[in-house]
């Protein structure tokens, strides 16, 4: 009988150890290499919503998570510009949990099984060939066609919600607000920059979209309430939210560079899952679910092929396959919807007759999971 070949997985997010776990779970020797430590905080929506939540549940992950207190969301409402949406039920509830928690958790849970990870440990290869797998994080995209992405997160108290996950649009972007545990709410956006070589709008100074860091920081000298004031509208609900909140500075953090063009994993040359592979536009709230979905469609092609069952090329066209399949609707569906929050005729003029649309709503929520 043939030894279990090894699998070598660069990137400790959530899919890189979601996927560590599933095939420690199976037996299979893995490392997992990891640029940063835990716990951290990460740019990051930390609403688990859709197919995700069903893959933690068969990994063993949901209980664990609920007991470190991930909290149910059942409500959502959404503004742009003037309008607003009515409150509305989510057709499955969601989970909403600070990633400064779970990657924690699920790392612990990765060494239980007996996974070997390497924290602050950068990969020392420049090939990722047989055994080898990237999930380390989002694609590096410089500007195209003069537009660029920044997102900002931090966490805050007495925040007045009047749903567990509201989505509001600005004129340079999206903030997303959920509540987690023990009172807190997370606050991340999303924004966009025009201009070739200046700073995005209204982000803080020195957040520009050259860095290659996905744990950047925010300078000390703009602090998480002076960022997201100056990126929304005074007198607008988000303007309301943000106005009392307590804001926790340690919580703060920020990321540029952001691909949101779409790729598919049969033409990659490697193995990749989660952001390194395709980032869903986050006002879907299904970044966090598609990271896990990605781990456990690869788990089967790379346990047959460190079993020797399969080549390398024949698991990898099968990981790739299986993403592409999986994922190219809600890609498709999410495209649009982010394209529709940017249109100034939506925004402005549709924007109350799009909200208040129940039907369409319940169409692109379902299309986007």
């Amino acid at each position: 009988m043939a030894a279990v070949k090894p699998i070598t997985i660069v990137g400790g997010g959530l899919a890189g150890l979601t996927l560590g776990l599933g095939l420690r779970q199976q037996g299979i020797p893995v490392t997992v290499w990891e640029a940063g430590r835990y716990p951290r905080h990460r740019v990051c929506g930390e609403f688990i919503s859709g197919a995700g939540v069903a893959v933690l549940a068969r990994l063993g992950l949901l209980e664990i998570l609920r007991q470190a207190g991930a909290v149910p969301a059942r409500t959502s409402a959404f503004f742009l510009g003037g309008a607003a949406s009515p409150l509305r039920p989510l057709p499955t509830p969601a989970l909403c949990l600070s990633r400064h928690a779970l990657d924690a958790l699920v790392a612990d849970q990765f060494r239980q099984a007996g996974g070997d990870l390497r924290e602050n440990a950068r990969w020392p290869e420049r090939e990722f060939g047989d055994g080898v797998v990237r999930a380390s994080g989002r694609r590096r995209h410089l500007r195209g066609n003069g537009v660029g992405w920044f997102g900002l997160k931090v966490h805050a108290r007495d925040v007045p919600l009047a749903a567990d996950l509201e989505m509001h649009g600005t004129q340079s972007g999206y903030v997303g607000l959920c509540r987690l545990k023990d009172g807190e709410v997370n606050i991340c956006g999303l924004f966009r920059t025009h201009a070739a070589n200046a700073r995005p709008e209204g982000a803080p100074a020195g957040c520009g979209l050259g860095s290659a860091n996905p744990h950047q920081r925010a300078p000390s000298k703009r602090s998480a309430r002076q960022s997201f004031r100056e990126l929304s509208v005074p007198g607008t609900p988000l303007s309301q939210r943000l106005e009392s909140a307590v804001f926790d500075e340690t919580s703060f953090c920020s990321v540029a560079g952001i691909s949101l063009r779409p790729c598919h994993a049969a033409s990659q040359s490697e193995c990749r899952i989660g952001d390194a592979l395709t980032m869903i536009p986050p006002i879907t709230g299904n970044g966090m679910s598609m990271a896990f979905e990605a781990a456990e469609l690869a788990i089967g092609p790379l346990a047959a092929y460190s079993r020797s069952e399969t080549s390398w090329e024949t698991a990898r066209l099968a990981v790739g396959a299986a993403c592409d399949q999986t994922f190219a609707r809600r890609l498709a569906w999410a495209r649009w919807l982010q394209w529709m929050t940017f249109t100034p005729i939506l925004r402005y003029r549709l924007g109350s007759v799009v909200l208040r649309s129940g039907l369409l709503w319940h169409t692109i929520f379902t299309r986007t999971r």
